[in-house]
């Protein structure tokens, strides 16, 4: 038996959660102290802004009162505006999740007939539950992690919304203040999503054991509703987000910055707010859907592995709970890694920003690896078995830390060959700035060439990752490397959502009108961000890998699955139109957001040419109307990517059986996990060629420009194809490939039961 016995286990996983949610609500307060309202406080000498220093290079010639009252209003306008279009999006999901829930109980109530009798397990001796009463527990399980996805994207914007004016106002005092405000605001988010995640499985975990008892087998199969209602909330929150920011991105840029040569974010263009507006609604609250998707699904996938296994058939309560522990000890150390950032260590100058961030990812992970050491001997018996496809393997508590230990690496190292790739401080987008010279067609060229390239070391240091983890203990192990991976959730978010953070507080200085200097101090903190917003794709991509393989694997073995015959024309038809649904989904993504854009175009052209004084400053534009068309366009859009998405596993398990649905799964991964990574990077690198090229930081850089040149017009316009390839397609990829094979795990009984009626039939 483990040392650590189940009252431990039972005391260690929710205090965690707790001391990581007290952190979040530390770290809310201490950003609250930046004021944005002008008061008594800011009026008194010596105490602007909630603190007690003066301003250092204080705003020149300007009124600090005006300063403030107009970072306020800019902050209003974009928190309203990406709570509107989350509250009508919430509408339209709200319909889906009712009815979604209700398909989950009629296709698993119907296998044995809605009867209320007891069945026998399948992998241990005794009496299981009724299907009737999984059926309904896993309905209630995917409403509660619906839920909590649409809470934590929520939460994610109201924070984001909540620190960008915050973070332009602290510029003020230097780049130090600003990072740290910046940098705290993400860390709010990221504790917050973590720790509530943890503690909700939790403590669903305990309320259905009390009905479930013995029934272990049951217990966990019904817990991967929850996985499943994350990853769905998260699919329509990728996609329509994506749809939203870079609908008024492309309009704003290819309007403003190309045709009208004005600065970005200027507040004469009339998509700014929109674009703004969309940092929040995407790259914030998609995100954090996205990765609270990957951490319940392989959460889930571990647990109903694990209660076929050794720990589950002997009622081992501390080594079934292994993956919560995991997460447990990720949110201490990822508590301690913030501390680096916010209080051990200061910001001085611009050039220190990214290595302080690239030190987190470092830091959390050296940590990391010690704690899932000491965790593996503590929670874990030395030897035990986990379920291999039909047989038992004997692995140690070594050997499972390994496998956890090899997922946190290889996320390292997907990390920063994603930062080599998209970074504008390496020759892979010098190159390809450099190719901006003779237009954009060669633009395009390299930036294809490079995405392409990208992917190669990512998936090696994957394939490694999954021949590891499944050699020492067989899917069990992939399912606990995906979780390693997503052990630094908490930094990898703070991370993440620093970049559209300090992103709005760069778009917020400019339409404030504030010097040139707060905007070269807001524009390295965006540099940064924007190079480890890629980081966090490439860590969120990597670990949907190994996340969807540890579902493919839960999935075949509920099924009855023992051999996948690639042989087989029932797999290999499956095989190879897997294989094709990325492309598929990655062309509806990228039309509706062309769509989206083409209307956005044409009404910022319409506000300039038909607005008198716009152009000279003297006229204010129509914001509302770009927040509307973004809006609409995105929910009208949003619909049939999902609808491909969440409809495939439910025909081709019905119509063709499982065998069939296990070759579509294993196509959309092997496929899609390429194209997400090369879009994503290939966006990335575009987005900070142009940067590179408007920084001027470097004599090579000013020898491109200045902005305006034919040189920078095409490095805008490689970004602007970019966009849609970062931002929506790429990032949504890897929830197309989670979420098709948490659903078919949910539906697996049914499938195995009823699966394969047109092959009955010919």
């Amino acid at each position: 038996m483990a040392i650590l016995g189940e009252l431990g286990t039972e005391i260690l996983i929710p205090v965690c959660g707790v001391i990581g949610i007290v952190f979040a609500v530390a770290q809310w307060f201490i950003v609250s102290k930046v004021k944005v309202t002008p008061g008594a406080a800011s009026a008194a000498a010596g105490a602007k802004n909630g603190y007690g220093d003066y301003l250092i290079e204080e705003e020149e010639g300007l009124n600090d009162h005006n300063v403030v009252v107009k970072c306020a209003e800019i902050q209003t306008a974009i928190s309203e505006g990406a709570t509107s279009f989350l509250f009508t999006m919430y509408q339209y999901v709200g319909m889906f999740m009712v009815v979604f829930a209700a398909i989950i109980f009629l296709f698993l109530g119907s296998i044995e007939g809605f009867s209320t009798k007891g069945q026998p397990c399948t992998y241990s001796k005794g009496t299981c539950k009724p299907a009737l009463y999984t059926a309904l527990f896993s309905t209630a399980s995917f409403l509660l992690g619906a839920i909590t996805s649409l809470v934590s994207g929520f939460l994610g914007m109201k924070i984001a919304t909540y620190a960008n004016a915050r973070t332009t106002l602290e510029a003020r005092k230097g780049v130090g203040k600003a990072f740290i405000t910046a940098f705290r605001s993400g860390a709010v988010m990221g504790f917050l999503l973590s720790s509530s995640g943890l503690v909700v499985l939790y403590i669903t975990i305990n309320v259905f054991k009390m009905y479930y008892g013995d029934d272990w087998e049951g217990l966990f199969e019904s817990i991967t509703g929850y996985g499943l209602g994350g990853s769905s909330m998260a699919l329509f929150g990728r996609v329509g987000g994506g749809i939203y920011t870079k609908a008024a991105d492309v309009g704003a840029d290819l309007v403003g910055k190309v045709e009208r040569n004005i600065p970005e974010d200027d507040p004469r263009n009339p998509a700014v707010i929109a674009d703004n507006v969309g940092d929040n609604v995407g790259d914030i609250a998609g995100m954090g859907s996205d990765l609270f998707g990957s951490y319940a699904e392989s959460s889930c996938a571990a647990l109903v592995v694990a209660s076929i296994s050794s720990f589950g058939i002997n009622h081992d309560f501390t080594a079934m709970c292994y993956p919560l522990l995991v997460s447990s000890v990720g949110i201490i150390v990822c508590l301690l890694t913030t501390l680096f950032a916010t209080d051990f260590f200061e910001i001085k100058a611009a050039n220190e920003i990214e290595p302080a961030l690239k030190k987190q990812l470092i830091i959390s992970t050296a940590l990391m690896t010690v704690g899932v050491a000491v965790i593996s001997w503590l929670a874990l018996p030395a030897k035990f078995t986990i379920f291999n496809f039909g047989a038992q393997k004997e692995v140690s508590n070594w050997g499972l830390f390994f496998c956890v230990a090899v997922g946190l690496w290889a996320g390292l190292i997907i990390g920063f060959v994603t930062e080599y790739y998209t970074s504008n401080a390496y020759s892979p987008v010098q190159d390809v700035t450099d190719s901006c010279r003779t237009g954009a067609a060669t633009n395009v060229i390299f930036g294809l060439a490079l995405g392409y390239k990208s992917v190669i070391i990512p998936i090696f240091a994957i394939a490694v990752s999954i021949y590891v983890s499944f050699s020492i203990a067989a899917m069990y192990g992939i399912a606990m490397a995906a979780l390693g991976m997503l052990s630094t959730m908490a930094t990898g978010l703070a991370i993440d959502a620093y970049g559209p953070i300090s992103d709005n507080a760069g778009g917020i200085a400019e339409m404030a009108g504030m010097s040139h200097r707060i905007r070269e101090r807001t524009d390295a903190l965006d540099a940064a961000g924007n190079t480890t917003a890629a980081i966090g794709k490439g860590f969120a991509i990597g670990s949907a890998a190994l996340v969807s393989l540890a579902l493919f694997g839960a999935f075949v073995s509920r099924a009855g699955v023992k051999v996948v015959d690639v042989l087989s024309p029932k797999v290999f038809i499956g095989l190879i139109v897997g294989a094709m649904l990325p492309y598929w989904f990655s062309a509806m993504t990228m039309k509706s957001v062309g769509s989206a854009a083409l209307k956005m175009v044409e009404e910022v052209r319409r506000q300039f040419n038909t607005i008198p004084g716009l152009m000279e400053g003297t006229a204010k534009p129509d914001y509302a109307t770009c927040v509307k068309i973004s809006t609409d366009a995105s929910i009208k859009e949003m619909i049939p990517p999902g609808a491909l998405v969440m409809l495939t596993p439910l025909i081709v398990g019905t119509l063709f059986g499982v065998e069939t649905l296990s070759g579509v799964l294993a196509g959309a991964l092997v496929s899609g996990v390429q194209i997400a990574i090369s879009a994503s990077n290939t966006g990335g690198a575009w987005d900070n060629a142009k940067k590179y090229i408007e920084a001027g930081n470097s004599e090579h850089a000013r020898s491109l420009g200045p902005k305006g040149s034919d040189c920078h017009k095409a490095a805008v316009i490689g970004d602007t194809i970019g966009d849609p390839l970062k931002d929506t397609s790429g990032p949504s990829l890897n929830i197309l490939i989670k979420l098709m094979a948490v659903e078919s795990l949910v539906f697996a009984p049914f499938f195995a039961t009823y699966g394969g009626l047109l092959f009955k039939y010919i």
